[in-house]
Parts: structure tokens; sequence; C-alpha cells
């Protein structure tokens, strides 16, 4: 045991896409855990680090910068590469060339300067599984064979096997991941609390805005968090790929009730709604609730990015939805066992925004 908690002082993590939801959960979870961090996004982060934790700006589209920045660093033990870069058009970007290309050439402007002594964990998701082009296989397995499908994901997945000589890696593939952060291309807890906080501002009862038919899951961040340290050190791990889940399944129509007594609202029954069109309409509406509620003045615009869009494509606005499930069997065979009740992981996260003046109570 001596030995263990030795080789745990020593590790430094270094977390790239700190300010997202897996990079803000992952720092926060290793700050738990007594590791040193060096967290790195394009941006300063809005939330404070712990003192084992240093932030440092950098840009992974530029290859000098990278050099800069990473060039300088020794001791590195482990990197969590939770850095992405979407289109405008955040769904026809999934398959573009040159979204594929730029996000290949991020991870490649890191390991060019930096690799870790022991450990690097790559993320994944269910374009794994084709989801993004057509009905997957239900439940999607790392066993399956890889999707023809267009994405960054094997690429990057390519260029860590070529480079990974004298450390082990591990892939994760997490669905519709949950937690708190600003600005996150695929934020599904902001969606929510600023589409409720808008509606009941409105008069309008809160309306699942989706398609019906369908069931889906998603990921806790922090859960999803300590399955990446828990893979970064356990030997079993290396270079293996795993679904991470909570456990259960989504029906966006049951969940939006407790959705609506969260913000003392009333629930109606399910209205479609294409919220990429109709939401940006009603940001000076949001600008009122701000004043009114004595929030942190963010507009609604810097709080969604491009969310509208993958909260149109996880409810399956249209009509077109399609069941997305992952087996999470691998995983635990592996000694990982954590799950998480959705509903209450979206009421923690929901509740923490309101505590952080983000959303209103």
């Amino acid at each position: 045991m001596a030995e263990v908690q030795a080789n745990k002082v020593n590790n430094r993590y270094l977390v790239l896409g700190a300010r997202g939801l897996v990079g803000r959960a992952t720092v926060g979870a290793l700050e738990s855990a007594g590791d040193s961090v060096l967290a790195v996004s394009r941006n300063e982060p809005e939330f404070a680090m712990g003192a084992n934790s240093t932030f440092v700006a950098c840009d992974l589209n530029d290859r000098q910068q990278c050099s800069e920045v990473f060039g300088a660093l020794s001791g590195i033990t482990h990197v969590v590469y939770a850095a992405l870069q979407e289109q405008p058009d955040l769904i026809a970007g999934w398959r573009d060339p040159q979204q594929i290309a730029t996000n290949t050439r991020m991870l490649e402007n890191v390991l060019d300067f930096v690799e870790p002594s022991r450990h690097l964990t790559l993320l994944q998701g269910t374009k794994a599984y084709g989801a993004h082009l057509a009905p997957m296989q239900l439940p999607g397995k790392e066993s399956q064979p890889r999707h023809p499908g267009e994405n960054f994901y094997w690429s990057q997945e390519d260029l860590v096997r070529q480079r990974a000589s004298s450390w082990t890696f591990s892939v994760v593939r997490p669905q519709i991941v949950c937690g708190v952060a600003l600005g996150s291309p695929m934020n599904m807890v902001l969606a929510i609390g600023v589409y409720a906080a808008v509606m009941r501002r409105l008069g309008r009862p809160l309306q699942f805005p989706g398609g019906l038919g369908f069931v889906t899951e998603a990921t806790d961040a922090e859960l999803l968090a300590r399955s990446i340290i828990w893979c970064g050190t356990d030997p079993a791990c290396a270079n293996e790929t795993f679904n991470v889940t909570n456990g259960d399944v989504i029906d966006w129509p049951s969940l939006f009730p407790a959705f609506a007594d969260l913000f003392n609202m009333r629930a109606g029954e399910p209205q479609p709604c294409r919220l990429r069109d109709e939401m940006p309409a009603f940001a000076a509406v949001w600008d009122e609730i701000v004043a009114e509620h004595g929030l942190r003045r963010f507009t609604m615009s810097e709080l969604i990015g491009n969310s509208w869009q993958f909260a149109d494509a996880s409810f399956g606005y249209g009509g077109r939805a399609r069941s997305t499930l992952l087996s999470t069997i691998k995983i635990r065979q592996f000694g990982f066992h954590e799950c998480v009740d959705t509903e209450a992981m979206f009421a923690k996260h929901l509740r923490a925004l309101q505590a952080e003046r983000i959303l209103p109570p």
C-alpha cells in the first residue's frame, strides 16, 4: 500500500480541454484525489482551481504555441485528451473532412511535443458505432468492428496507437455527457435549464420539444472523470476501450415533469420545437431573467454555444429519433462498477448551476 501511495503522489496529469464538460470534471476529480494537474484550454476557465492545479492557455491549432507550451514540460505521467473543435453547423460538421483533419492535427500538435510517461486517455462516443449516420446496432459493444462512417475518432486513435511505445492508453466512450460547463457545444444540462427558465418567464408550461418512441443514455461527467482516473491507473486497462454510461436509460418525456418541478413550473404535453431556430429569438428574454434574478452576466449565446443543435439531435426532433444504447458489461467486468441515477444527476447539475447563479432558482 505504501508503494501505491508513493506512486500516486508522483502523478502529474495534463488535461487538455479543461474548460469543457469532461475536462472540468476531470480536473475536479484529480484535485480531490490529490494529484498534480496542468489544465489547458484556449481560454481561461471561469471556475477556481485547487492548490495542486495550474492553468495554461494554449490553442491546440497553433503549432508554434504548442511547441512553446508543451516543449518545456517534463514529468507528465498522464494525459487526458478531452479537447475538441466543432464546426458552427454541429451535426453536419461531424462528417466534414476539414473537421476530422483539424481534430487530428490538434492531438498531433500535443504529442509532437509532450507524451506521458505512463498513460493517455482518449475520448470517443456513439459516433464510433455510427449513431450519427444510421440506426446503430444495439447495444453498442467495444468488440464491434469500426464503423466505416467518417469521424475523427479513428485517425486520432490510430495516431495514439502509433505513438504508444513506452506508455499505454485507454479509449473511453460515453454518450450525452452531462455536467457543469459554459459554452460547451454539447451541453444538455444548460440547454434544458435555459429552455425551462425562458418558458417559465414567458408563462408557458415546460414541454418536451423532441420526438417520441426512442430511448437513450447519459453519462455523468463526474462519473466519467472517475472512470478516466481508474482506467489510467489500473494496469489491466492498458490499451483497452470502454463504454461508460450511468447504467440506466432515458425516456425524455418522462423526465420533463421532474425538470418542471426543479423550476417550479407547470409541465405540459410534448410539443415538437426546433430549439436551434426558436430559442435564439428569446435572447432578450434571457437577459431579462439575468437582470431579475441577479445572475452572472452571460448571454444566452455565451452559455449555450452550439448546444441547441445538440439538444435537437438528442431529443430526436423531426421524427428521426433513434435509440442509442451502449453496453457497459466490459467496464464492469474489468472492475469499474459505479453507476448514477440519471434523473438525480440532472437535478444535481441544474441545482449546481442555480447555486453558481448561472441559472435562476
